[in-house]
Parts: C-alpha cells; structure tokens; sequence
C-alpha cells in the first residue's frame, strides 16, 4: 500500500516505531508516553488479553471450567454443547451473528467492511471465528497454545482463590506462581514470560503506579532488588519457594497501599497512567480487522462491550475510553498509509463525546491526558494543514476535509475547554474554527509563495541563454495566478465550512507576498526598463485577479468584503508605470535640448550642406524625435494615449527652443532700419552741400559698421545662411505635420487608446508650429530690411537720389537688389520664396519712402524730378513682376499703394503743399494751431492726408517758397 501523503517531517526516516502495517508513524508521538521500561507492543498486548480474558471469565455467573483444544473445537461445531452452560462462559463464548449491524460503526460514520476470501488455505486462517473469546484472541494475534495456557492458569487460580474476583488480584503475580518452565515449549519461552510479567509489576507498581510512591518504601526497594536478579536468573516460583513469598509480600505491600497509608480494600497494579492507557490502547486496537487492518470488525459492539469488563483493573471509565478511542481511531489511520478517510470521520465523531466530556469534568489527571492526546493529534493534523498545498493533491483531498475538521475539533476542546486564558474571556471573542482555519490558509499559502518563488527564479535562470530572459516576478505572478485558482477551485471549498471567507484570506495572502517581493524589486528601479514594464503589467494583471477573487468570495458578507480588501493595498502598478514612463520622458526631452544646444552653437547654416539647403542639425534633432516617438510608442504600457501629452509638451519645447536659438541674433525689422536723421532744410546748390556729403556719408559708413559689427559679425548671419535658417524652419514644420498625422496612427494602434479623441490637441506640435510660422516671418522681414538698409545701404541710403536727381537714379540700387533676389531665388525653398520676396518688396519700397522723405539734406528734389522719382519707382515694381514670372501683380500693386499715394506730393506745386499742410494741422490740433502752427511727430507711417509727411516734402522741396515758409514757421535751419 502506498503512501498518499507527502509528508514534510521525513516520514519514514525513523525505523524505531512502525505501525501495524508496516508504515513509520515516527512523526505521531504516543500522548501516553513512554513506560520507562523495554515492554514491547506484543509484550503490552498480550498482557492486556490475559486481563480481557481473566476480567471476563470472572464475571460469568458460572464457575470457570477449562476446556482443552480439542473439546472446545467439539463445543464449537455443537449447538447443544455450545450452549451448555455449565461448560462455557456465557461472556467469552456467545455466539457471533455477522448479519447483525453495528450501532457502534453507525454512530461513528463507518461503513460495513467488505472482506474478501483469504487466499490463505491454511486452517489457522480459513477457520473463521465463531465466538467473541475466540475473535478476540485472533484479533490480538494470541497463539492457541498461549491462549490455552492462559485460561489454565486462570482455572487454577480461581480454584485456589475460592470467592476473590479478579480485580481484587495481582493478576502478573498469580500467573508467576501457575507455571514452570516445563509447561512452555523451551527454557527461553519460559524466561521471556516470566520476565515480562517482572516488567509489568515494574510498570504498574514501581514506575507508573496509581498513588505516588516514596524512594525509600522497603517494599518497593525489595521489588526492584528482585526484578534485577530475575535478569540474572530466573525466580523460582513454586508454591512454597522462598522468593516467590518475598516477591508476593513485597507486591501486595505495594498493589494495596492508599492515601492515608492504611491497607486498601482496592487492589492497583495496572491502573497507573500511562500503563493503564497503553493495555487499553491494546485492547481497542483489536477493534480493527486482522485482515483489513483499516476495517473495523462488525462484531465491535460485542467486543467493546466485553472490554469494558477491564475497566475496574486498569482504572478506565467512560471519558478515560472515549478519549483513548478517539486516540486508536487517529492513530490507525495514520498507521495504516493514511488512506481510510472513514476513520477520521470516525475520529473526529468520537472527539464529539469527548468534548462533552471535557466540558463535564474538572479532573486534572483527565485534563493533563486529554491535553497531551488532543495536542499530539493537533500537532499532526496542523503538520499537515500548515502546508496544505504540500500535503494534498487530487488524489487524496478527500481527506482533507477530515484532517481540518480533526484538527479544529482538537484545537476547540484544548482552548475552549482546557485552556484557562479562554476561560478568562468572553467566548463570544473567540472563534477558534476561524481562527485556526485562518492560521492554515495564511501559512500554507506563505509556504506555496516560497515555493513558487524559487521554482521561478531556477527558472529563470534556466532561461538566461535565451535573448529575452523574463523577470523572475513576471514568471512569478503567473504561477501566483496559477496558484491564486488552484485555491479557490480545490482548497477554498472545503475551507469555507469553517471560514466564510476562506478564498478571500488566501488571495489576501498571496497578494501581500508578492507585494512584498515588488516593493523590493521597485526600490531598485529607476528608469523604464522592459522587464519594470513586463514585471508592473504581470502584477496589476495578478492584482485584478486576486481581487476579483476576493470580491466575489465576500459577497455575501456583511461588510461587502471591505475587511479583506483593506488587507490588499493596491499595488498602484498602473501609476509605477506612469511615473516610470514620465521620467523616461523627461531624460528623452532632457537629452533633446542638451543636444540642440550643443549642436546649434556648431552649426554655420551652409547652404551646400545639403541639396534641400536646410541644416544637418535640423535633420538630426528631427531624427531624433522620431525615434523617440518611435520609442515612445513601443514601451509596452497600457497608457500611451494618456501620457502622449507629456511627451508631446516636451518634445514640442525642444524644438521650440531649436526654433528660438535658430533665430536668435538675425534682428527683426526694426533691427536694421536706420535711424532717421533731425529735420532740416536741404540746401541744394550751396556751399555746404559737399560738405554735409563728406559728413553724412562718414556717419553713414561708421553706421553700417556698427551694424555689421553688432548685428553680423560672422558670415552665419549672411543673406545665404539666413535663406538656410528660414528652410531649416519651413523643414521643420512640415516635418511636424507629417508626425503628427504618423502620431495618430500610432494611436489608433495603441491597445489603449480611444480613436474618438485621436486627433485632439494631445498629439500636436502647437507651439514649434507657431513658432516656424513666427520665426520665417521675422526672418524674412529681418533679411529684406537687412539686404534693403544694410548691405545695399551705399547704393540706397547712399547713394539714390544724392545731389543732383537726374545722375543719381535707381538703377545701381537695382542691379544689386536684383543679385539679391537671384541668391534668394536660388537659396530659399520654393513655399517660402515668395514670402521672403515678397517682405523685400516691401523692404525696398520702405526704403524707397525712406529716401523721399527722411533722406536728409543731401537730397532736395523740385517738381519736375516727379517724374524722374515716378519711373524710378515703376522701375522698381517691374523688378518684381519679372515679366509675370514674378510676384503676383496684385501683390505688387497692394505693397506699392502707400509709395503710389505719396508720389503724387512730389509734382504738387509749393503753395498747394503749404496750404494742405496748414489745413491739416489745424484738424488735427484745433484752433490752437492758427497762431503757431506745431511741428507733427515722425509717425513713419506715411501718408498724403498725414501733416508730416507733407512737410517732409516740403522740406525736401527744392524752391524758395518752401525755404521760407520752413524758416518762418519752424526755423529749421539749412545746415545740420
């Protein structure tokens, strides 16, 4: 027979104590103890039938008549003389009726036992039974000669002892003194027997007796000195012998002391504890099938009634026999292979009437007994219980059911019973069959995690030469999971019969254990790693599982399960990863602009380094962000979509800061328009023009290098490398809007994302977007009004229009604005070629105004160079019309209206000039204007309803009208 349970003790390791079929128990200590003397089972049990079978035959209502084999076989097969009572015991030879159904198993739960045909031919086994006495003797496997020897003796000494009942007898002592040597088959039989009985008045009167014995009692002095000669040679026993007197004397002395010293009506050699329970223990195991050793026999209440017969001997009452049954029940399951789960039941029903007991008596003898058997079956029930997952497994879980029930049977009569703090407490507190089912569950299920830990680091360190070795806590939480089910599906059912919420408490378990091996695994993470993703995913997945599990266990609890999920705080996995992934964004982001700021201090804008004429650092911090994106997308989290915004704020930051570096130093409009000199009276043909020539022009020249020196002071900031720096912008931008459509593709393909919201602002470059838009306008007005008023400021601002009108006309200024233009044509990308020509159209007709109407006192024109200014200017549209290759012509005409509006001022004669002006002012400043005329501010919005700038015409009005009407009116001198 094999062993079904997996025992983590080392069961079977132990030789020294084996049950009656062969399997160690070495792991079930006795409650009894040990005898402190070398009495064997076989020794004990033959012991306790020469008692069964003295207190039988005493109690018969005839005299004891001897009957040898041979008659008795005769009896047997005789009705008449197996009813004769004038030969028979009516206690040992009733009869057996095998139909009749025993109360007893009843009682306990036991099935009828099914015995199969001996295949053993022999007579001793075929012949079966037929009545109580023989079974017995068969069931303690008592040879017939032994048995025949033993009813002899008992003949003779009931023939001797006329009228003494047997428990008035030292039955060890009156069976030394029946026999010789020459009654046994050999000198070492008969030695063995005779000191097995010596041993057995050791037990009961020297070392286990009922009262307490002083050292110095002479007869137990005696007694021991008689003991350790028999060892040395036998005692001679004969009727008359001289040590058999001494040995009886010293015996009775003992066998019939009391408390108060006096002599005892009681005679007490084997009612000691433990000698007393461990001969009873003998004769209740001849319950249980010689055959089918896991089978009790049908006939047990015939057998039990008949071994209450020794109770007056061995000192057992009812409560002392339901404890000791309980205990032989428990103890034969174990013994037996652990297979018959019927005995446990049995057990566990016989513990029943054992906590009855326990609550109606006070006695501590009994108490002290019933602690040490309760506590040793506890002790086994919880070796197994502890661990249940070791110890049970499909194909014997049936049993598992028993041992809990046995085992919390056990620990309720030891605390509510036995246990004095109980006692002490209210008893509503306690709720022992919880308390203790909860104690199994949280241990077996802490064992089981230790377990699948280990298996999945041996594991994992098997698949360490694989590319990918998965986390240990990735392989863990699935084996949790695995184990999380297991325990619900098998254990948590049998459980829940003594914990309502037996699945919830295991999952609670399981999730503070692997809690506590991710917290340890977490504290050593710092960034976004994929095996922190793979481990955070497993575990929120085993966290839902746990908790559903739990959730739906609780549901009919009072508190809806809240206790049990307070025990579960969550593992926040979810936001480890967000936490993770945001701090992988900011290293991301961080690592961006370290980057642009480094590489944008190395980059010179070269239109030749590359065919599209933008710049290589353009291209790499895009490259960048696409795969960061990239990246991004590919980290196996669960909320892409809801952390996309913080990858996109910083991403879009970045560039942002590209955009802003990339425009940094190339001015604006206002940069390079020239500061416009005081106004003064031209004074055309005077003596003081070469002079204010020579002057303006040397200021001009220290201007324009002061402006190369602050504004242009390496060839960065060239026309050519301001074109690259507007394409590198424009690259930029539609590069953006390519990701962004690329970024909701990414979304839509998200496992997590909701399409409805896709296209929301979350994914989109807003501020780099502006920014382009923003940073190619200023760029461009920035290098049309620095080609425009910087680098042709000597041909414009010094040289249109200087001295004498007709000789210094716009064709030089032309020439090089149309070079200009063929770089910029040749440069600039074609979607923002026209923008940035477009701003140096407007830059040029600026200009234009500029040296109109602020050209300073170089420059006077009269009416007739009207028409001079006016084709000049149509030469300067055509510039950008190219023929209709050009800018648009409507385009031309709208940037030329304010040019074109002013022009007519210049052939307008002085009077009518003078008058329009005076007309103007006085609307604009009232009545106060009629005495003096105020001087209007410089708005540098040109106009011909605007008094400024008719003024400046005059002043640049080359007739002695105007001189006057400026001398008068404002004093404005004639030289600066």
């Amino acid at each position: 027979m094999a062993l079904l349970f997996r025992d983590r003790g080392g069961l079977g390791e132990s030789k020294r104590e084996m049950g009656s079929a062969g399997f160690p128990i070495s792991d079930l200590p006795s409650p009894f103890g040990e005898l402190g003397c070398d009495l064997s089972d076989s020794e004990l049990r033959e012991t306790a039938y020469e008692i069964f079978v003295g207190a039988c035959r005493s109690s018969g209502g005839k005299p004891l008549t001897y009957i040898p084999q041979s008659d008795r076989e005769k009896v047997e097969k005789s009705p008449t003389l197996s009813s004769s009572p004038s030969s028979v015991s009516p206690s040992l030879q009733r009869s057996l009726t095998s139909t009749a159904a025993s109360k007893m198993k009843k009682a306990l739960g036991l099935r009828s036992s099914k015995k199969s045909p001996s295949k053993d031919n022999s007579p001793s086994k075929s012949k079966k039974p037929v009545t109580v006495g023989e079974l017995m003797r068969v069931q303690m496997r008592v040879l017939e000669q032994t048995d025949s020897r033993i009813r002899r003796a008992l003949l003779r000494i009931a023939a001797g002892q006329l009228g003494r009942s047997i428990d008035s007898m030292v039955l060890p002592l009156e069976l030394l003194q029946q026999f010789k040597a020459s009654d046994f088959p050999n000198q070492q039989e008969y030695e063995a027997w005779q000191i097995r009985n010596l041993k057995i008045l050791e037990a009961g009167l020297l070392l286990h007796p009922l009262l307490p014995l002083e050292k110095s009692n002479p007869a137990s002095l005696r007694l021991r000195q008689i003991i350790r000669e028999a060892f040395e040679r036998p005692i001679e026993t004969g009727r008359n012998s001289e040590s058999m007197q001494v040995l009886r004397s010293a015996v009775m002395s003992l066998a019939f002391r009391s408390t108060d010293g006096s002599v005892s009506d009681g005679c007490h050699w084997a009612d000691g504890y433990p000698l007393n329970l461990r001969l009873y223990q003998m004769l209740l195991e001849a319950c249980f099938d010689s055959i089918e050793e896991t089978s009790i026999i049908e006939e047990v209440d015939e057998v039990i009634e008949l071994i209450k017969k020794t109770w007056t001997i061995l000192g057992v009452n009812q409560m002392l026999h339901n404890l000791c049954f309980s205990w032989v029940l428990f103890h034969r399951f174990v013994a037996t292979g652990q297979v018959e789960t019927d005995l446990l039941s049995a057990a566990d029903n016989q513990l029943a009437e054992v906590a009855k007991d326990a609550k109606a008596t006070k006695d501590p003898v009994y108490a002290k007994i019933l602690s040490s058997t309760l506590s040793s079956i506890l002790g086994w029930a919880e070796k197994r219980l502890l661990a249940y997952h070791d110890t049970f497994s499909p194909s014997n879980i049936d049993s598992m059911e028993s041992i809990v029930s046995l085992g919390v049977s056990s620990a309720k009569i030891l605390v509510e019973d036995i246990s004095h703090e109980y006692r002490r407490r209210r008893k509503e507190e306690v709720d022992v069959a919880r308390n203790r089912t909860d104690t199994y569950i949280r241990s077996s299920l802490r064992t089981a995690f230790a377990q699948r830990m280990e298996k999945a680091d041996s594991s994992r360190r098997s698949s360490k030469n694989q590319p990918i070795p998965t986390p240990v806590l990735s392989i863990l939480a699935k084996d949790i999971g695995d184990l999380a089910s297991k325990e619900n599906e098998v254990f948590s059912p049998i459980l829940k019969r003594w914990h309502p919420f037996a699945a919830g408490v295991a999952v609670a378990t399981l999730h503070t254990c692997y809690g506590n091996e991710l917290k340890q695994f977490m504290s050593g993470v710092t960034e976004l790693t994929p095996d922190a993703v793979q481990v955070l995913k497993a575990a929120d997945k085993l966290e839902k599982d746990l908790v559903q599990i739990a959730v739906e266990d609780s549901v009919d609890s009072e508190d809806g399960g809240k206790a049990i999920i307070r025990e579960m705080p969550p593992y926040e996995a979810e936001s480890a990863v967000a936490t993770l992934a945001r701090t992988w964004i900011k290293t991301r982001v961080d690592r961006l602009k370290e980057w642009v700021d480094r590489n944008l201090q190395q980059e010179v804008w070269n239109p030749r380094a590359n065919k599209e004429g933008f710049a290589p650092s353009a291209v790499e911090a895009l490259r960048i962000i696409d795969e960061t994106l990239d990246a991004f997308f590919l980290l196996p989290i669960p909320m892409h979509q809801a952390l996309l915004p913080d990858l996109m704020i910083g991403l879009d930051r970045s560039i942002q800061h590209y955009i802003s570096k990339a425009k940094s130093g190339c001015g604006t409009r206002n940069t390079y328009i020239p500061t416009m000199p005081a106004l003064t009276r031209c004074t055309t043909g005077s003596k003081f023009q070469s002079v204010w020539k020579k002057k303006e022009k040397s200021q001009s020249t220290q201007k324009r290098k002061s402006q190369v020196g602050t504004l242009n002071g390496d060839e960065s900031f060239g026309l050519p490398q301001l074109c690259v720096r507007m394409n590198t912008l424009h690259h930029i931008r539609m590069e953006l809007e390519g990701l962004e459509k690329r970024i909701v593709t990414y979304l839509r393909n998200a496992e997590s994302s909701h399409t409805d919201i896709a296209n929301g602002v979350e994914n989109k470059f807003e501020l780099s977007l502006a920014g382009c838009q923003e940073g190619i306008q200023q760029l461009s007005e920035a290098t049309a009004y620095k080609v425009i008023f910087h680098d042709l400021s000597q041909v414009l601002w010094d040289g249109l229009y200087v001295g004498d009108v007709a000789s210094s006309r716009i064709e030089p200024f032309r020439k090089e604005l149309d070079a200009n233009l063929e770089t910029i044509s040749a440069t600039v990308h074609n979607r923002v070629r026209n923008r940035v020509i477009t701003a140096l159209m407007k830059a040029s007709f600026d200009g234009f105004l500029l040296v109109l109407l602020a050209g300073g006192p170089s420059r006077a024109f009269s009416r007739q160079d009207s028409q001079i200014i006016e084709d000049d200017f149509g030469i300067l549209k055509d510039l950008y019309l190219c023929n209709g290759d050009g800018l648009p012509e409507e385009l031309v005409d709208k940037a030329a209206t304010q040019v074109r509006n002013v022009l007519p001022l210049f052939r307008t004669d002085t009077d009518s000039l003078i008058e329009r002006f005076r007309r103007l002012t006085l609307e604009t400043y009232g009545p106060t204007a009629k005495s003096k005329i105020p001087l209007p501010p410089t708005s540098g919005i040109w106009n011909p309803t605007e008094p400024n700038t008719i003024l400046r015409v005059l002043c640049y009005r080359n007739d002695e009208a105007a001189s006057k009407f400026l001398k008068k009116t404002y004093n404005l001198p004639k030289k600066l």
